[in-house]
């Protein structure tokens, strides 16, 4: 069964106590970003596709500027599942006791989807990237000054975005356990998603039909898989609510 209502003055006190939480949390994990920083950057300036290159730093402040992002982005990254963990609490006083354990799980899922989707990316989609890029300067005799601070926020837009979009089958199924969506409404606006993925494959790849694919059809395929684990997660949420109905009859 539900628990209790609460009052807004109530929501609003338990959300100031998770977001003071989730901030506590961030703090300590920004010092740990910053150590973990300089050997993370020196790593994958000697990974294949950097030593094909020569790395610049233009401006004074550009070492700075890769280091302080490394060290965010390994805050973020590191808080994530306690965010996650604040999110679910502050809406678990809502849910029934079988959807509170249900959605409970999705924290490792999405984490686990988060590092998949940055993988994908770095290990397959990042070389070919700079493979073609290299080639097209090959071809128009152009000889390539990768400045650092530009290397690695290309690698940042080309992987973090990823890491988000291969959230997509857990927002969709924490979405449709709290009856905001339905499989139903994901398949009737089927095209218009698709059309939208393609837009969005198209601003994170080069111009070059192979790497867009490469982009775009996972991109389908996890809108796929998206519907099923909704149609899965809707039976249960009816099932759930048929079940504690019958009880508070």
């Amino acid at each position: 069964m539900k628990q209790n209502e609460m009052s807004v003055i109530d929501h609003i006190a338990e959300l100031r106590k998770r977001l003071i939480i989730t901030v506590l949390f961030l703090f300590l994990a920004v010092i740990a970003g910053f150590l973990l920083a300089k050997p993370i950057i020196i790593y994958l300036q000697h990974t294949n596709e950097a030593q094909s290159l020569t790395l610049n730093s233009f401006r004074m402040t550009d070492p700075l500027m890769v280091y302080m992002q490394f060290a965010f982005i390994i805050a973020f990254i590191i808080t994530s599942p306690i965010i996650l963990y604040q999110l679910w609490a502050f809406v678990s006083p809502g849910l029934y006791e079988k959807e509170r354990r249900v959605t409970l799980s999705y924290i490792p899922i999405s984490i686990g989807l988060f590092l998949a989707g940055i993988s994908f990316s770095y290990f397959l989609l990042f070389p070919f990237v700079v493979d073609f890029m290299a080639r097209m300067s090959n071809d128009l005799e152009i000889n390539q000054v990768i400045g650092i601070n530009e290397y690695f926020q290309f690698l940042i837009q080309l992987t973090v975005p990823f890491g988000l979009l291969f959230q997509l089958p857990v927002v969709i199924m924490f979405l449709t356990r709290l009856g905001i969506v339905t499989p139903m409404f994901l398949v009737k606006i089927r095209k218009y998603a698709y059309f939208i993925l393609l837009v969005i494959a198209a601003l994170i790849t080069p111009p070059e039909i192979v790497s867009h694919l490469m982009v775009s059809v996972p991109l389908f395929i996890l809108y796929e898989i998206s519907i099923v684990v909704s149609r899965f997660a809707y039976r249960k949420a009816q099932r759930t609510q048929f079940e504690e109905a019958n009880k508070e009859g």
